[in-house]
């Protein structure tokens, strides 16, 4: 493992060295590939070693995942057991020494899993520690707290970032507008539908190579970099994330303004229950959840215990396949009362895009 690190290393120092201009732009690409090669192969196990994840899967519930990053004594434990309404009583089992599962947090009427991620900040991604596996757990995350003390936000916000970029985690960014597609023949075949500033066929074929793919279709669709490339060509995990910034109690009004300008940032005081509404409504926003109710045939709505689906453009299809898969079979029609539809009710068919807290009575042939 160490000389994994140690080409890192190397790498690392050598671009450091290298100016930025146009004519290193082309070594410097084959450098982040092979850079990128090398942490994938830190982060993946070696076939027949026993670091892929055992002891570490933890069984998905709910419908949603949360995973909590944050140094020692933020205020994390306190923070979680006030969020799950309980210290240890809710699934609180030990998976490893570095990573457990704290609970289960119920808001509008949806079950989110909280994990515990600690093991992302001890250098895991250098090897150190049991990093591979946490990340793997990590990477099913379907948003991620960073929790921060208030105090000295940037400094660990920055350490933290770099551990979980280095794990090809990428936080609240949208995946680069890349189609790509390796062919059996053909050779490299770039096109693009915006001027390129940053790359050239060159450039790009050097990225290939590193990768040994000499035969592709690639089309930009985005004025996209080189980090861009080989993101799309290793299949970077692109997850939403909030910073939590604790312990508000510990600093003044004109303070917290300043808290506020940090973008994607919920300041709270965990220890005192403040401004949880906020952080619990942007969670529900990042996560991007609706809430559809079901109502039987002659029968009022039930609003006890609402169908929660993932994604804002949720059919009719998509409901119906997550109580049921059979349904669809038999479906008719549904009648759908609420914000997206054009009269109440309105007759609709699967392709019907629902919206929060929409009504659904379902129609069988």
């Amino acid at each position: 493992m160490a000389s994994i690190v140690d080409k890192i290393k190397e790498i690392e120092a050598e671009m450091a060295r290298t100016q930025k201009n146009k004519a290193t732009s082309y070594h410097l690409g084959t450098l982040k590939a092979k850079l990128a090669k090398l942490r994938k192969k830190l982060i993946t196990p070696t076939s027949g070693s026993s670091g892929g994840g055992v002891g570490f899967d933890v069984a998905k519930t709910g419908v949603a995942r949360i995973g909590f990053v944050g140094f020692p004594s933020v205020g994390k434990s306190t923070l979680m057991s006030k969020l799950t309404g309980t210290f240890s009583a809710v699934a609180a089992y030990e998976f490893t020494t570095l990573t457990t599962v704290p609970g289960v947090l119920q808001y509008k009427g949806a079950k989110i899993q909280i994990l515990d991620l600690p093991g992302i900040v001890e250098g895991a991604k250098d090897g150190r520690g049991r990093g591979r596996q946490v990340i793997a757990v990590a990477r099913t995350c379907s948003l991620i707290y960073l929790v921060l003390d208030v105090l000295k936000p940037l400094t660990h916000k920055k350490i933290i970032e770099t551990e979980l970029e280095g794990f090809g985690i990428r936080l609240n960014k949208k995946p680069p507008n890349i189609y790509f597609k390796k062919k059996e023949k053909g050779g490299i075949n770039m096109t693009n539908t915006v001027p390129l500033t940053n790359l050239d066929l060159d450039q790009v074929k050097a990225v290939l190579s590193e990768y040994k793919i000499h035969n592709a279709d690639i089309n930009f669709k985005c004025d996209a970099t080189v980090d861009d490339l080989i993101d799309v060509i290793e299949g970077r995990i692109y997850i939403p994330a909030i910073y939590v910034l604790n312990k508000i109690d510990q600093i003044s009004i004109e303070e917290l303004d300043l808290v506020y300008k940090i973008p994607h940032a919920v300041p709270i005081s965990a220890h005192h229950e403040w401004n949880f509404d906020e952080l619990l409504e942007k969670m529900w926003e990042y996560l991007n959840l609706i809430r559809i109710y079901t109502k039987p045939k002659g029968q009022l709505p039930d609003y006890s215990a609402p169908v929660v689906l993932r994604s804002r453009l949720c059919t009719v299809e998509d409901f119906c396949n997550s109580i049921h898969r059979g349904i669809v079979k038999k479906f008719k029609y549904a009648l759908v009362w609420g914000s997206s539809a054009k009269h109440q009710p309105q007759k609709v068919g699967l392709s019907h895009v629902l919206a929060d807290e929409d009504v659904v009575q379902l129609v069988k042939q």
